[in-house]
């Protein structure tokens, strides 16, 4: 009998849809004062990732927020697609965004059966706590602002069905023909700045 992907990520220790926990503002770190509080909980979302990462494979990259392992606390950590290092999002906030938006297929770790079609910014500027206490400020595209965007609305205590247009529905991961093949951006789109 298949497992289905839902249940793979419970059994992963993964946090799924209905948890009050997913739905709720997760809780700023203070830093530096709880350094090793923050240090602890990304050291525990990286071993989730690898965990993830051993039974299911992510030609778009992966990202996995605290709410999903069960700490209510501000700290995200995302895998570009690649060799690229993972980006650490602790007390993450986006300050900006571009106007020019596009919609492409996502997938949740915490209701894994499905795939939405979601329209984001194709730019973001965000601000992060580095563990100092001082605020670092990035700016992302494509993909990757995609990635980010959504572990910072698991962080806000949204799910990315809160972001689909309206009578747009997730697919069943069956009918979703995209797995294994990152997302596609038109070269000559470029974001206005």
């Amino acid at each position: 009998m298949d497992v289905r992907p839902s249940q793979q990520m419970r059994d992963l220790g993964v946090v799924q849809q209905g948890a009050g926990i997913l739905a709720e503002p997760a809780r700023p770190f203070d830093l530096p004062p709880e350094r090793d509080e923050a240090e602890r909980i990304v050291d525990e979302l990286f071993a989730a990732m690898e965990r993830i990462g051993q039974v299911h494979p992510f030609a778009k990259g992966m990202g996995i927020a605290a709410p999903q392992i069960g700490i209510a606390r501000a700290a995200a950590v995302v895998q570009p697609p690649g060799d690229t290092p993972a980006i650490i999002l602790r007390n993450p906030r986006i300050t900006s965004r571009s106007e020019e938006t596009d919609e492409q297929y996502e997938g949740c770790l915490s209701f894994f059966d499905v795939r939405g079609l979601v329209p984001r910014p194709l730019q973001i500027t965000v601000e992060a706590t580095t563990l100092t206490g001082e605020t670092a400020t990035t700016t992302y595209e494509h993909g990757l602002a995609r990635l980010i965007h959504h572990e910072i609305d698991h962080l806000d205590g949204l799910l990315y069905t809160a972001r689909m247009r309206a009578r747009v529905e997730p697919i069943p991961v069956e009918q979703y023909r995209q797995t294994g093949r990152a997302w596609a951006y038109d070269s000559s789109a470029r974001p206005e700045v």
